[in-house]
């Protein structure tokens, strides 16, 4: 029986997988965990160092769409996330398939462009 049934999905990630995934730098994670109480990644009490999960990595994703994509301040974004964190997961889960279906009709439109 195996514990992680599906290989490739990890149970922690750094903060390096981490900021690379996200496309920002391991100094503005660190300063989210701040400003954003709960968010709050394992942390190795020998080293210091950070494990993220993907519940984690779930939370930074939405932080980031409201900071960096729609323009939130920080104390804004924490507000809307408090009052209400179910709405702004789901907002930032559609602009991500939003942005996903984007990417595929532009890789078509080149294969297409290139057909004629």
């Amino acid at each position: 029986m195996s514990l992680n049934p599906n290989k490739n999905i990890k149970l922690y990630y750094s903060i390096k997988e981490v900021a690379e995934m996200l496309g920002v730098n391991e100094s503005l994670l660190r300063y989210w965990e701040k400003e954003f109480p709960h968010l709050r990644p394992k942390t190795v009490s020998s080293t210091k160092v950070r494990q993220y999960t993907v519940k984690d990595i779930e939370q930074l994703k939405v932080i980031y769409n409201l900071v960096k994509e729609r323009g939130f301040k920080l104390a804004a974004a924490r507000k809307y996330l408090n009052s209400n964190r179910q709405g702004a997961e789901r907002s930032s889960d559609v602009l991500e398939t939003l942005i996903s279906v984007r990417d595929e009709l532009k890789e078509l439109k080149k294969h297409l462009d290139g057909l004629v």
